[in-house]
Parts: structure tokens; sequence; C-alpha cells
């Protein structure tokens, strides 16, 4: 068996207290943000697995991902809302817009799916899904951002 010798030192080295800065990374909802997007945009992706094989099984993942995607984005606006009030941050407009127009959207997708069979899926809760979805990947062009920042780093 090998035996390992630790050896500890009683000297300790004085530094300066120096005051910790913690440099300025993205806004809190940009970290949130994509997380809604995957889910309402996997719930587009389970909307057209239903729509081919008629598995129940799809039709309850897509409510099951509309309603997380949702809660993220309740998540992600309220976040928003504090960098745009603590970090001195613009609105970027379209972007918000173009995002509360998918959540709407998705609310209405939502009571779409939570009727039974069929009709839960397609038509309707299928176009819907289809329309978050395009409305979602067209935030993707400019990065995960519902603000602008002040140039001090706060967001990019």
């Amino acid at each position: 068996m090998t035996q390992i010798a630790v050896a500890y030192s009683n000297s300790t080295v004085e530094a300066e207290a120096m005051p910790v800065v913690a440099p300025r990374g993205r806004a809190i909802h940009q970290m949130l943000l994509p997380f809604s997007v995957a889910y309402l945009i996997g719930a587009f992706v389970t909307d057209l697995a239903y729509w081919r094989t008629m598995l129940v099984m799809w039709e309850r993942f897509s409510v099951w991902l509309i309603a997380a995607g949702l809660v993220i984005a309740f998540l992600a606006a309220i976040a928003a809302a504090i960098d745009l009030l603590v970090n001195r941050q613009r609105p970027a407009w379209f972007r918000a817009l173009t995002y509360v127009v998918a959540i709407a959207l998705s609310i209405a997708n939502v009571l779409v799916h939570s009727r039974d069979g069929y009709t839960a899926v397609v038509p309707t809760g299928l176009v819907l899904s289809g329309l978050v979805t395009i409305l979602l990947l067209s935030l993707l062009v400019g990065g995960w951002s519902l603000t602008y920042g002040d140039g001090l780093g706060a967001a990019r």
C-alpha cells in the first residue's frame, strides 16, 4: 500500500485587502430567455410529432412544454424589468414586442391545447406553435437580449 505524506505549513501570507469588483456580464433575462424559447419551440416539434403519429403522448408533451415555457417567460420578463431598472439599460422595443406577441400567442396556444383529442393540436394548435416558433427564431438573429446596454458592458 502506498502512503502519502502530507505536509502542513503554519505560515500565512498577509495580503492587502482589495475590494472585489465583479465585472458586469450578461443581463439576467438573457440567461432565462433561451430556456423559454427552447420549451416553446420544443412544443412545435411535439405538435408535429402528434400530427404525424396521433399518439396522445406528444400532445401531452406539448402542453407541458408550453406551460414550462410560459413560466420561464414570466420569470424572464421579471428579470428584464429588473435589468431595465437596476442596470440602466434601454428596452429594445421591437425585440421586446416580438417576444410579448409570441408569449400572448403561447397563452392562447396552451388554452387551445387544453381541449381534448385531435382538435387540441390540429390545425389551430399546430399553426399557433408554428407562428410562435417563427417569432422566437427571429429573436435569435440579434442575440438573446430584450434590452440595450448603456455602453458599460451591461448588455450586449
